[in-house]
């Protein structure tokens, strides 16, 4: 059953990298290396020299084996590290490979917006209905009252930033329980996962300054644990790195 569940993992990851570990690693760079190079601009002795690094090798074969273990030459060497243009390759490589990699591990639906929910049925019907692993996000709301327009305009911009959280905002009016809802604990965030009520902040405006931003609210929903960590995160980390070297 394990071997089955390794093999899948192996399959789901097919074309992120060939090989694993840092033999092959630096095979999987040289065969990167190879499709960037501009085939018209490429002598014929290094094109066949990246042909054979990258060229995958039978485990079967002894020659093979030799030449899949033995240590870059000096040529291959000075091939791959010689100039500013390798380096920016390589830059390339890796990006391509954290998006690739970003790009299979993220699952779920996706969202990116704030949705207007019209009634109270609908309210319910997006807790329930909606998957286990998602987290929602409702602003209950009135026209007119202090900070919640600046809230929704916070909850538009988080909605880009976290498209794997679904945010809402309804009218107290159209909730069907508008006596609960009334101006004094507007505007209001209900947070739900898997049908269940995480948190309830009620005149949420008032723990934050009077006057607040989309920073602000990200960083109270933060506090709470509420929202994921960010999807490019670790790319922009990754690209912050590259710039400062």
């Amino acid at each position: 059953m394990e071997k089955a569940k390794s093999k899948s993992l192996e399959e789901d990851f097919e074309g992120q990298a060939s090989h694993t570990g840092p033999k092959g690693v630096i095979n999987d760079w040289r065969k990167f290396k190879l499709e960037s190079e501009d085939s018209d601009s490429v002598a014929p002795s290094k094109k066949e020299i990246l042909r054979q690094m990258s060229s995958p090798q039978s485990r079967d074969d002894k020659d093979s084996k030799e030449r899949f273990s033995r240590k870059m030459s000096v040529q291959e060497y000075e091939l791959i590290h010689k100039d500013k243009e390798d380096e920016n390759c390589l830059r390339k490589y890796r990006r391509q490979c954290m998006q690739d990699m970003h790009q299979k591990l993220s699952f779920g639906p996706r969202y990116g917006f704030v949705y207007e929910l019209e009634s109270g049925e609908q309210f319910l019907e997006t807790i329930e209905k909606e998957q286990k692993i998602t987290t929602i996000v409702v602003h209950i709301y009135e026209d007119g009252i202090k900070g919640c327009d600046a809230l929704n305009s916070s909850l538009i911009c988080l909605a880009a930033e976290y498209p794997m959280v679904k945010f809402c905002k309804i009218k107290a009016s159209n909730t069907g329980a508008g006596d609960r809802f009334s101006s004094d604990v507007l505007p209001t965030l209900l947070v739900y996962k898997g049908g269940e009520l995480l948190s309830n902040f009620i005149s949420v405006t008032e723990q934050l300054a009077e006057e607040f931003f989309t920073g602000d609210v990200e960083s109270f929903l933060n506090e709470y644990g509420l929202l994921p960590e960010k999807e490019m995160h670790v790319l922009e980390q990754s690209n912050m790195e590259e710039d400062m070297e």
